[in-house]
């Protein structure tokens, strides 16, 4: 089962695919995101820090203002971004790991995961705005789809050699102990919860993990159960020779990327994928 679901899962669709070429460069909904915030950047560079303040104190997060009737703050907060190190490192993190990621979930998917992402803290200091006020301004940091590409591709060399998933673990630590100097447990739950959501949301992609199901009672009559054929009863084929290549196609994939494969692979992947979704229609 798991076999199949990454099969559905790794196959090239058209969700995965790039929006459009640029000079042969495929540009994807990650490319489309950082643009996006790179405008912003350029925007509060131009109209210079004083009226950068007045746009901040118009658009800025603010718990208090929130439960005042100003809930657009909690989706403007991050158009304030004026020029730093960090705004620039967070955008090449952005791009550098979010096409990876975006090309594993698909487009639609990743924006929902990206999305979350960005809503997250605005939300969560709403719900704890009734015990302290809190504010917040400037693009949402990028450590949550580092984390997502870390849990996707944990043994990926990356600076130095060293595997994504010890620049994970060595990037939550660190920010955890700066948390518990500076005594900032709340901010340590803003650092802590887009990992968290991360980790478990591309999880959940993989078919690794399961929401509990809560049994709901049923008032409609089940249907009679009734034996369909299998057309594959008869076929001489090996059921598990194609499985083998497929799964030898997943593992490439899993240490190399999707854009390891060749033209080829990627063919076979897809057809794969296409049997599987013949197999499972007539059970819908």
């Amino acid at each position: 089962m798991l076999t199949q679901y990454a099969i559905m899962m790794f196959a090239p669709s058209e969700d995965q695919q790039p929006l459009a070429y640029f000079r042969g460069y495929p540009l994807y909904a990650t490319h489309v995101v950082m643009i996006f915030f790179a405008a912003t950047m350029l925007i509060c560079t131009v109209i210079g820090n004083e009226a950068l303040i007045a746009v901040e104190g118009a658009l800025g997060f603010s718990s208090e203002l929130v439960y005042h009737g100003q809930v657009w703050r909690i989706f403007t907060y991050g158009l304030i971004n004026p020029p730093t190190l960090g705004f620039a490192f967070s955008m090449v993190v952005l791009v550098w790991f979010g096409r990876d990621v975006e090309q594993f979930l698909g487009r639609r998917i990743f924006l929902t995961f990206y999305g979350v992402l960005y809503l997250l803290i605005p939300l969560t200091f709403t719900a704890l705005g009734f015990w302290r006020k809190f504010a917040l301004a400037g693009q949402p940091g990028t450590f949550g789809i580092f984390i997502a590409f870390a849990t996707l591709y944990p043994g990926a060399l990356l600076f130095f050699r060293i595997q994504a998933m010890w620049w994970a673990i060595g990037g939550v630590v660190i920010g955890t102990l700066i948390s518990f100097y500076n005594r900032d447990f709340i901010g340590l739950i803003a650092f802590l919860l887009p990992v968290a959501f991360a980790h478990f949301f591309v999880r959940y992609e993989q078919g690794r993990l399961t929401l509990p199901q809560i049994p709901m009672p049923s008032l409609r009559r089940k249907p009679k159960l009734r034996v369909l054929p299998n057309p594959n009863l008869d076929s001489d084929e090996d059921p598990d020779e194609p499985m083998a290549e497929v799964d030898a196609l997943l593992d490439k994939i899993a240490k190399s990327g999707l854009a390891s494969l060749t033209e080829q692979e990627r063919k076979r992947l897809e057809k794969a994928r296409e049997d599987l979704m013949k197999r499972e229609s007539p059970r819908r």
